[in-house]
């Protein structure tokens, strides 16, 4: 069940501030708080999943496209042609924050996973 007092869902209400990178009517992208690398900027749809297959799941195909392009274009705006994607599902992968985000990471050498 989505809960609408997570942390993204406040920041997509402007209740909390973020370091904005982009934002329209379907998605925001900001700079995460805890960086992993010289680039690391989260990207959320607006609507109310909590992961990544519950995006899949539930959206309409119109929104998961955008939403997939909009990642695409982001990340190569931020980091050229090299930049790590990544996103948890469920908290035994990692996932705390319970609203489907993605992170996009570069501006250095990754290592391997």
């Amino acid at each position: 069940m989505y809960d609408t007092n997570n942390i993204f869902a406040k920041i997509i209400r402007k209740e909390i501030p973020s370091k904005l990178i982009y934002e329209d009517d379907q998605v925001i992208a900001f700079h995460d708080l805890h960086p992993v690398a010289p680039i690391h900027a989260l990207i959320i749809p607006k609507g109310q999943y909590t992961d990544y297959l519950h995006f899949i799941e539930t959206a309409p195909s119109e929104t998961q496209i955008y939403f997939f392009q909009k990642v695409a274009s982001l990340a190569k705006e931020l980091c050229g042609e090299h930049f790590r994607l990544c996103t948890n599902n469920g908290s035994a992968s990692g996932q705390t924050i319970f609203h489907f985000h993605m992170h996009i990471i570069g501006g250095k050498q990754l290592g391997g996973l």
